[in-house]
């Protein structure tokens, strides 16, 4: 990934595993607009200035406040399986490599967006509702093909002056979210009615839609996915499409018309082909199960989906079985009934299965029972065995952590943050925690900058800095805390600019 804001030695980015954004910019539900070859001004903002760094920035900034609405999944586990699936698929774009980032939403209803720069938003619902990785894949594909063909950018900047006053109103709250230093919720979920009012101008054209599932399908099938997924998530999403015609929703084949053309397109790309046989990897049924418990809102919801995972335990074998059971603990643990949540996980590990989602939530369970040595014991098993998964990694630095090895938790979030840091902010959060309870407050202070400056919050950012030049005795150090405070008001006045200009 192409990084591009850094303080001291540290890349600085906005996480892209963020803010819930369940009504985004780049997901149209006013009907199909021709989609022109020209690319007409918008004064300031205009196309020819909105280049693909400033739209980043745009969608950075959007971001770093949706990622405060509630509905916003901030879970490790699935920010590192979709966005590894979204990264795979990229990779095979055609052109340039887009920059994407993919985030979950707690959302039953099935739909994925994708935003300003490369933010792609996936609802739970979506991935509880596809029956194969393949199936999901092709839905963001799709997602994808939007971001590579810069459809986004080209309707944000040839709207009619609806549009033009919508994205006005967004950058006001924008900027006074920044004002208040990020850290206002109100602010945040006031910026995505904007961007959800913003998305119903954003009409994509039917050659735009076909343009981006001749994308996706290049890219699905090139990365190994089993194209005919497409096919049979499209004739899905199009009887589901019917089914609520005029009960409103939002669904994606509602925002994404799926018309006969486009479906017999694809069925004939299809057909051109041998067929190809994707086995699912383990992770998509763990993480298929694990939203169908995390989406649940109420009490009536989480029960039809721990009923339903009842009946997959019963009724399937293999990993989807394991899958099931691993649901039901992961309910069980929610309800905070942690025997019942050990008796299922037992039953997730039958035969000796394994997965690195069982070895979380296992570590998780010992964490709760205060069990701080068996936890530590589960997570430095589990970070051998599986070392590239993320959510392991955090929970070892936790269990250092609760048990005392502050100087161990330390060395080890700084060899994590090399590896990891530009899409997991809050280890930065993490070794402040360490380093405040070893008695290094300078120290802390200026990675807990490093990690508001990652979300955004560069009002916060500022001032941890300051408390930190405040703090520190050491003249060279004080000047290293310098050259920090002026790139945080660079990066601030900078997003100011950009917003100013989409304000005016």
């Amino acid at each position: 990934m192409n990084r591009r804001h850094t303080i001291s030695r540290h890349p600085i980015v906005k996480h892209g595993l963020a803010g819930a954004l369940s009504l985004a910019l780049a997901v149209p539900v006013a009907p199909a607009l021709a989609q022109p070859v020209g690319l007409p001004s918008m004064g300031a903002a205009s196309s020819a200035d909105l280049s693909p760094g400033l739209e980043r920035q745009l969608g950075e900034a959007i971001m770093a406040q949706g990622r405060r609405d509630p509905t916003y999944i901030n879970d490790p586990e699935l920010s590192q399986y979709l966005t590894t699936m979204g990264r795979k698929l990229a990779a095979y774009a055609p052109g340039a490599v887009p920059d994407v980032e993919m985030f979950g939403v707690r959302d039953p209803e099935i739909n994925a967006f994708a935003m300003p720069g490369g933010f792609i938003g996936v609802n739970s619902g979506l991935i509880v509702s596809s029956t194969s990785e393949s199936e999901l894949a092709s839905v963001l594909a799709h997602e994808i093909g939007h971001v590579v063909q810069r459809h986004i950018a080209r309707g944000m900047t040839q709207q009619a002056q609806n549009s033009v006053v919508m994205m006005a109103s967004m950058a006001a709250a924008l900027l006074a979210a920044l004002a208040g230093g990020g850290g206002n919720l109100a602010m945040g979920v006031a910026a995505f009615g904007q961007a959800a009012a913003i998305n119903r101008q954003l009409g994509f054209s039917r050659d735009a839609e076909r343009e981006a599932d001749r994308a996706g399908f290049q890219m699905l099938t090139k990365a190994g996915y089993d194209p005919e997924g497409m096919v049979r998530m499209f004739s899905r999403l199009m009887g589901a499409a019917r089914l609520n015609e005029g009960m409103g929703g939002g669904a994606w084949a509602s925002t994404h018309p799926l018309s006969i053309e486009r479906m017999s397109d694809v069925q004939n790309r299809v057909r051109s082909l041998p067929a190809e046989q994707h086995v699912d990897s383990d992770d998509y049924w763990y993480m298929r199960a694990k939203m169908r418990v995390i989406q649940g809102r109420d009490a009536v919801s989480l029960r039809t989906s721990a009923q339903q995972l009842q009946d997959d335990a019963r009724t399937l074998q293999g990993v989807q079985q394991s899958a099931a059971y691993y649901g039901l603990a992961l309910h069980g643990f929610q309800r905070n009934q942690l025997d019942e949540a050990q008796g299922y996980l037992d039953k997730a590990g039958t035969g000796g299965r394994s997965s690195p989602q069982l070895a979380r939530l296992a570590i998780d369970l010992a964490a709760a029972r205060k069990n701080t040595g068996q936890a530590l014991d589960l997570a430095t098993a589990a970070i051998k065995r599986w070392p590239q998964q993320r959510a392991l990694g955090i929970a070892y630095a936790q269990a250092l952590q609760g048990a005392g090895r502050h100087a161990d938790a330390q060395a080890y979030l700084r060899d994590r943050i090399k590896q990891w840091g530009d899409d997991e902010p809050g280890l930065y959060q993490m070794l402040a925690q360490s380093e405040e309870r070893n008695g290094q407050p300078v120290q802390a202070r200026r990675d807990m900058a490093r990690y508001y400056v990652l979300t955004g919050a560069y009002a916060a950012a500022e001032s941890q800095l300051q408390q930190a030049r405040n703090l520190s005795k050491d003249f060279y150090e004080q000047s290293q805390i310098d050259v920090q405070i002026k790139e945080v008001k660079d990066k601030l006045a900078s997003e100011r600019e950009l917003l100013e200009r989409f304000k005016g």
